[in-house]
């Protein structure tokens, strides 16, 4: 990947970023700048309700202000448009109906209660595997549940391995059938499911490389699988170490762990960027950096593969 480089951002504007999010940003526009390359910015708003325009709007000017501008996406536009997920429906459904024809998509209608019964197969990591309690159901049996409860919408994975080498982590693999189990692809209110927009969007938007955090690493594989169902290109996947408060927690939006409403009260742009540099092996000390100054001397070989514990005090 050369001067071709697309990277992107792809926030949920559900709150206020925090430091992980912001980590994450940096890191995506480093990589694709490094290489001479472009960011987008999309806005994961499938969740309209929760994602509301303000905070897509403050996520934007948040980025200006760090100096992590996207070169299109978000309110500025661009040839790959509309850049909001909530305004990209007819397109999931598109793809969505491609695997339907195929006899891939199959209604579900088990309770979160059902899906996380204690004998339910679960993952190392607790996440469930779905058992596949619905996928044989008969026609009248389809008919009989839909009269007391509106169904999601699952896909049929293989017994399959899937392998990838990840940009960052290394080589990564899973049976689909074992480790992920048919997943959702749209709820019951007719919202599509993140593991098919993101796909199709990716792909649309000629997102060439695609910087996100390692909690995500285990989706990977049913994406790639969806981009191979779907005749779509796929990108180069870079996981990042998870960012961890001093006291081990993940950061998170609802705890308002050190959210930037709170960091630009009491730090620069520069400040913000060069102690996140810092923390990710960019630099070796927490010095006052622009994104530009670190783009020339940026390589992923720089940054650790284990989740980074800020260091007390640091902000």
């Amino acid at each position: 990947m050369s001067a071709a480089a697309v990277g992107r951002y792809a926030p949920s504007p559900s709150g206020r970023m925090h430091l992980g999010n912001l980590c994450c940003c940096l890191l995506a526009w480093l990589s694709a700048k490094s290489k001479g390359g472009r960011v987008v910015l999309r806005i994961e708003d499938l969740d309209a309700q929760r994602c509301p325009r303000s905070f897509a709007d403050l996520l934007e000017s948040d980025l200006a202000w760090l100096g992590l501008s996207a070169d299109e996406g978000g309110s500025r536009g661009g040839p790959a448009g509309p850049y909001y997920q909530s305004e990209r429906s007819e397109l999931y459904l598109r793809y969505y109906q491609i695997l339907a024809r195929r006899g891939l998509v199959y209604p579900c209608f088990c309770s979160r209660s059902q899906l996380h019964a204690a004998d339910a197969p679960h993952r190392a990591d607790g996440q469930v595997v779905y058992a596949g309690t619905c996928r044989g159901l008969s026609p009248g049996e389809i008919a009989a549940r839909r009269k007391t409860r509106a169904p999601a919408w699952r896909v049929r994975v293989p017994d399959e391995e899937i392998a990838f080498t990840d940009g960052h982590m290394g080589l990564y693999r899973e049976n689909l059938a074992r480790d992920c189990g048919d997943f959702y692809l749209r709820r019951a209110d007719g919202v599509f499911a993140y593991q098919l927009a993101v796909v199709v969007d990716d792909a649309l938007m000629g997102v060439t490389e695609v910087v996100r955090g390692a909690d995500l690493l285990s989706s990977t594989p049913r994406q790639l699988w969806l981009y191979r169902e779907l005749g779509l290109p796929a990108p180069q996947f870079f996981h990042m170490p998870l960012l961890l408060a001093p006291d081990g927690r993940r950061l998170s939006k609802r705890d308002g762990d050190e959210s930037l409403e709170h960091l630009q009260q009491r730090y620069t742009p520069e400040q913000i960027i060069g102690r996140l540099a810092y923390v990710c092996g960019l630099q070796k000390a927490p010095d006052p950096r622009t994104p530009a100054e670190l783009a020339d001397r940026f390589a992923w070989e720089l940054v650790p593969q284990t989740d980074i514990v800020l260091p007390e005090g640091l902000f």
